[in-house]
């Protein structure tokens, strides 16, 4: 790995589809040679009485987490090697802090100001009813992201956001757009709601400032080898701040080993750390 500058910043982002499966399958002993500072998970599928010393991790980092109330279902967190200034869960919605979709931690090193944030964001691939809370997911959110951005244009502090954002924001994110173009997570309304929020809000898709290559995916379907095939779709992201985003300069996708039906999502910032 190339140093650049400073100690750079490396923040991995990852869909675990259960923390204790993807245990089992062995993310953690990937995750001890990854050589990651700041490490994003979601979908846990797991409450805080299921979450061990090996699945805390705290022998070597610092960790904290949003738990579902419903057991077994959603959840995301972070693990960090150093300790934050500040964590805090939910995004203010009553609906959707319940399911433990938005965990934030807050790194604060002198006039540096730098908060990372692992989501979860719904599916509407299970029924029409669950494409509606989506939607009022959407909406609800948007005004959120609007006040990060604005905290970030007023003093300074720069926002990572790291997870599963159920959305294939444009043709090039997943393969077969033309077969998806009325299924959930490449809808119209969701992926205007992509573009929104990078033209007009001023958020950064550092993967793809990065990488603009075809065939980028980080989730594939159980069916039909689509794995194997490499038939998916580029759901998982780190969207950024416009000053942190201008200081990534390397991405990757591990697809070495599966721990999940995601793969995780790799990021370097020259940011001290």
């Amino acid at each position: 790995m190339m140093q650049h500058g400073k100690r750079r910043l490396r923040v991995i982002s990852a869909n675990l589809n259960g923390i204790r499966s993807a245990h089992k399958k062995g993310i953690f002993e990937w995750l001890d040679t990854a050589d990651a500072d700041i490490i994003c998970v979601q979908e846990l599928k797991a409450q805080a009485a299921d979450m061990t010393a090996a699945l805390l991790r705290d022998a070597t980092h610092h960790a904290w987490f949003h738990y579902a109330e419903k057991k077994g279902y959603s959840g995301a967190g972070l693990y960090a090697v150093k300790k934050a200034k500040r964590f805090s869960t939910g995004f203010g919605s009553k609906e959707f802090d319940a399911e433990g979709r938005y965990a934030r931690a807050d790194f604060d090193r002198g006039k540096r100001k730098l908060s990372v944030i692992s989501l979860y964001l719904p599916s509407g691939s299970s029924s029409p009813e669950r494409q509606e809370a989506k939607f009022r997911f959407l909406k609800r959110f948007m005004p959120h992201l609007k006040r990060l951005k604005a905290e970030h244009d007023s003093d300074g502090r720069e926002f990572i956001l790291c997870g599963d954002w159920n959305i294939a924001h444009k043709e090039i994110d997943l393969k077969n757009w033309r077969g998806n173009r009325n299924n959930s997570g490449f809808l119209p309304e969701e992926r205007a709601w992509m573009t929104k929020l990078f033209d007009e809000v001023g958020f950064v898709d550092v993967h793809r400032k990065l990488d603009p290559r075809p065939d980028q995916y980080t989730w594939w379907s159980n069916r039909g080898a689509a794995r194997e095939k490499n038939v998916g779709w580029r759901i998982d992201y780190q969207i950024a701040t416009p000053g942190i985003a201008a200081k990534a300069y390397a991405a990757s996708i591990y697809k070495e080993r599966h721990f999940s039906d995601h793969a995780p999502l790799i990021v370097d910032y020259d940011w001290p750390f």
